[in-house]
């Protein structure tokens, strides 16, 4: 039954203190926990069949910052989903939890007995892990976990059939690729990444944000005149595919030029992740880490103009001799080599040879910004194993607007010997092709566009993990696209791609 009564709805600090209350009257505490996303039949039962276990059931929530099913979900915010849950007679109290799993909030309820669903009993069929350390936090406390046995539906699968986030179009996609690939399949490349040998070549950038609030034009020129109210950083360009990497492979080589600014030097280093192995070597003592200074008009996200902190010139005969030395002395220890070349004068003809000559697996993108502008296009490459790049790129180095894009695809791919390759083609999604499978299109997935800075190195640097591995470039597209929709709903570089929740956000898509 339905009840209206809302004032259930407790905060964490709240229900400890009732629930100690209750617990030393000798009343039994019983706790489930999850998304509940789309309440439903399966959802009711749990509850119910959980409530039978002891008198006073608690239900927690997974926040929304922390559901990890994609950037459209959860479809239903959380106190909305707070409230149903609590409307249900079976449920004394709801309270929504503040982090990505139940563990701190069961050792502030303490209760009885935790209780799951019958398919979190095969703990190793959850990649989070959370289902072990939960049963460490209810033991911990005194308590017990079990599991309901009932009906079992996927609100993730009702809300893509009954209610879905996405276009038809994307929908009817999706229903296809299930046809002919497996969430298995696409995982199994996730997984495959692990063994792998990485290096990753190219130029740190700061990604620095200067957020505003309009004023008005100046009362005596021209000029628009904001007011700074906060600003952001990021470890960007190299260091963020870097980044993403880490989250596939355990074994990464970075290999970047860096200023000589010491507080720089400790802000990069302390972005860089864990992981990886930096190989820094260090620029003219003139020359700063580049900067890329973007001021940002707060209420709407609305970037204003942009100004480059850089050194633009080659770099030193000096420093490209280091370069080239270390990729000689290193190229052949590694299973691929993934280079982000910004155009900023890192990597100029010498290295580029190095790398064409001696990488076992190279993986390129070349891309064209304000400072390089028609100067940094693929043919400087004379081979890649894997290119992937902007559809307006490939379009610069064909010197073309209007040509087919499978002709110049063609047409490029054999100048350098490629025959792997991604285009982006933004809002339109991704155009794959591979000598052994021809042509294919993914849509795209994102919907919730925040800011684009940041989504081509992110998807780069998954596809290309996946090509290593010899994926149908079909599933590449499809795992590039996801990652991408989840980048472009964050801003910058603040958060790198994760593992487990690109996985559940793929999942979520294929159900």
């Amino acid at each position: 039954m339905l009840t209206s009564d809302h004032t259930s709805i407790k905060s964490l600090e709240e229900l400890a203190g009732i629930l100690g209350s209750e617990k030393a009257s000798g009343k039994t505490v019983v706790q489930c926990h999850g998304v509940f996303d789309l309440l439903h039949i399966g959802h009711i039962r749990h509850f119910e069949e959980a409530k039978k276990l002891g008198d006073i059931l608690v239900v927690t929530l997974t926040p929304d910052e922390h559901v990890n099913k994609g950037p459209d979900r959860p479809a239903f915010k959380q106190e909305l989903r707070a409230e149903a849950i609590a409307a249900l007679d079976c449920v004394d109290f709801v309270a929504i939890n503040r982090w990505p799993l139940a563990a701190e909030a069961i050792k502030m309820l303490a209760p009885d007995f935790y209780v799951k669903g019958q398919d979190y009993k095969d703990s190793d069929q959850d990649r989070t892990g959370g289902i072990l350390l939960e049963e460490a936090a209810v033991e911990s406390v005194g308590g017990q976990i079990a599991f309901t046995d009932d009906i079992v539906f996927s609100s993730t699968n009702l809300i893509n059939n009954h209610m879905p986030v996405v276009s038809n179009d994307l929908s009817e996609y999706l229903n296809s690729f299930t046809s002919r690939h497996s969430v298995d399949d696409v995982v199994r490349l996730l997984d495959g990444a692990s063994s792998l040998k990485v290096l990753v070549v190219g130029e740190t950038i700061i990604d620095e944000y200067i957020y505003c609030d309009a004023m008005g034009k100046s009362g005596k020129e021209p000029v628009l005149v904001s007011r700074q109210v906060d600003s952001e950083r990021f470890a960007g360009g190299v260091i963020a595919v870097a980044n993403h990497v880490a989250a596939f492979c355990d074994n990464i080589d970075l290999l970047t030029f860096i200023g000589q600014d010491p507080e720089e030097d400790a802000f990069v280093r302390g972005k860089v992740d864990p992981k990886i192995n930096q190989l820094f070597l260090y620029q003219d003592v003139d020359s700063p880490t580049i900067t890329k200074r973007r001021f940002v008009e707060m209420t709407h996200f609305q970037k204003l103009f942009e100004v480059y902190v850089m050194d633009d010139g080659e770099h030193k005969p000096e420093q490209s001799a280091t370069l080239c030395s270390k990729l000689e002395e290193i190229l052949p220890n590694y299973d691929m080599v993934i280079v982000a070349d910004y155009g900023h004068g890192m990597l100029g003809p010498e290295e580029v040879e190095v790398l064409c000559a001696k990488a076992p697996l190279l993986a390129v993108n070349t891309q064209v910004n304000a400072g390089n502008m028609g100067f940094n296009t693929v043919s400087k490459y004379r081979r890649s194993d894997f290119l992937c790049v902007s559809e307006n790129e490939l379009r610069l180095e064909a010197r073309s607007r209007r040509r087919d894009i499978h002709d110049i695809m063609l047409d490029i791919g054999g100048q350098l010997d490629c025959d792997r390759m991604i285009i982006t083609r933004g809002v339109s999604g991704c155009l794959g092709y591979s000598k052994d499978h021809g042509f294919c299109e993914v849509p795209a997935f994102g919907t919730n566009v925040v800011d684009r800075v940041g989504a081509g190195d992110a998807m780069f640097s998954v596809a290309a993990l996946c090509v290593a591995q010899n994926a149908p470039m079909e599933i590449v597209g499809f795992i590039g696209n996801a990652v991408g929709a989840e980048a472009v709903a964050t801003v910058g570089h603040r958060t790198s791609t994760q593992k487990v929740p690109l996985i559940r956000h793929m999942e979520s898509l294929l159900k």
